[in-house]
């Protein structure tokens, strides 16, 4: 939830802040917002994101009896996302994230750049939201590569196709790009690898 609307750096500062205050979740949750508020403040969003939080933290505790998530692990996929997403500030990118990187499953979360990168390499043309590319998505990742195929796009939209001033002429997948905006930009040279050229990102999927 801090990471909403942010980037890494800032949500791992807010995220370092509110624990050195409150070093256990009991102790957010029995916050005012107001102290909350003034923790995570220097970091954006802080007056939606703190009562989000603390009301979060009180649903869990009256639902599971606590915090962890142990509850969860004989729940289904789907059964998760149903129950996160009842969360205010809870959306389906936030809840597979907690999916993939909290409990390890095999869920490939899409935020607005996975969204952008996707659709420009023709993955899911026709898809206008996050939303609808997360379902479009599912089938296509080969099971046990959503995770490496989720943070190698995010290294990949960082350092070559950005949202601006993207990188095409050292795109290793510059042929595979459908954006329309690439062709009046410097054009691709033969050979030139991105940032990692060893991404395969294409090899993750069920092609």
């Amino acid at each position: 939830m801090l990471s909403q609307n942010t980037n890494d750096r800032n949500s791992h500062q807010a995220y370092l802040e509110l624990r050195r205050r409150f070093p256990r979740w009991s102790q957010v949750a029995e916050a005012t917002s107001r102290s909350i508020t003034a923790a995570i403040r220097k970091w954006g969003m802080a007056h939606q994101k703190a009562p989000r939080i603390r009301a979060a933290l009180r649903t869990l505790r009256r639902r599971l009896g606590g915090y962890g998530f142990r509850e969860f692990t004989r729940k289904s996929n789907e059964e998760i996302v149903g129950e996160l997403t009842q969360l205010e500030g809870v959306g389906i990118k936030t809840a597979s994230c907690v999916l993939l990187f909290s409990l390890g499953r095999n869920v490939f979360p899409v935020d607005t750049h996975i969204h952008r990168l996707c659709r420009r390499l023709g993955l899911v043309a026709k898809c206008r939201t996050p939303e609808q590319t997360f379902e479009a998505m599912a089938p296509l990742v080969r099971k046990g590569k959503e995770y490496s195929f989720h943070t190698n796009l995010i290294r990949f939209g960082r350092g070559v196709c950005r949202a601006r001033n993207q990188a095409c002429g050292e795109c290793p997948l510059f042929a595979e790009c459908i954006d329309p905006g690439k062709q009046v930009r410097r054009r691709a040279r033969p050979g030139v690898p991105g940032t990692r050229g060893d991404f395969m990102l294409l090899d993750n999927l069920n092609r």
